[in-house]
């Protein structure tokens, strides 16, 4: 299995125009659904945000909705590695929910979904349904449903759609950010990371370990 660091490296090599390639080959057109932004059976929403989205969704969504959001408004600590009561170590933030378990930036009219914070929205929300493998540890969750070289597409009602290509370069140059972010954030955690006894709920990141309000231990 490739050391981070390899696939960091592979990742910052990657071909905007090879990926753009892919993603035309597979196609992709957003219906706006909302099925990437709600529940799922009764599981939470769980897109995950790297420390400094939050801050940028933090600003967007004050300026937007002329009220201050806090850190806690835009993300929760993801509650993967969380004990049954819900306290414990994890590893990474997730986008807030509201009370029926979707993004809580996400809103509907006559059954048509919308991003309240499209502009600001994270890597992750803005390369759905794609993600890119580069066969080591960074190898994304999820089975996909197609696959072109290293881009894989994960279930969503839009592939197989037309899509023209300045947009699919615009998904490709993201894919690529996307990749390089995700391995340079798991890389500062491994370095940063320390066991704590700290009660509550602890989450790590590649600025330390965080209090559920993003404030450091």
């Amino acid at each position: 299995m490739e050391s981070l660091e390899a696939e960091l490296r592979r990742a910052r090599e990657l071909d905007e125009s090879e990926l753009a390639d892919a993603i035309e080959t597979i196609g992709f057109e957003c219906t706006r659904c909302g099925g990437c932004c709600k529940s799922i059976e009764g599981e939470d929403h769980t897109a995950t945000v790297f420390p400094e989205e939050i801050r940028e969704l933090r600003a967007a969504a004050t300026e937007r909705f002329e009220e201050h959001y806090d850190w806690r408004d835009v993300a929760r600590p993801m509650p993967y590695g969380l004990g049954e009561d819900g306290t414990g170590e994890t590893f990474e933030w997730a986008l807030s929910v509201d009370d029926c378990g979707d993004c809580s930036f996400y809103e509907e009219t006559d059954g048509r979904g919308a991003c309240t914070v499209h502009d600001s929205r994270p890597l992750v929300c803005r390369t759905y349904p794609f993600s890119v493998t580069l066969g080591g540890t960074g190898e994304p969750m999820g089975a996909p449903v197609d696959r072109e070289g290293v881009v894989r597409a994960h279930e969503c009602e839009g592939l197989g759609r037309e899509i023209d290509r300045d947009d699919a370069e615009e998904l490709a140059a993201a894919l690529k950010e996307r990749s390089i972010r995700e391995l340079e954030e798991a890389i500062e955690l491994a370095d940063r990371y320390e066991p704590t006894t700290e009660d509550g709920i602890v989450v790590h990141d590649s600025e330390g370990a965080k209090r559920p309000d993003g404030t450091l231990l």
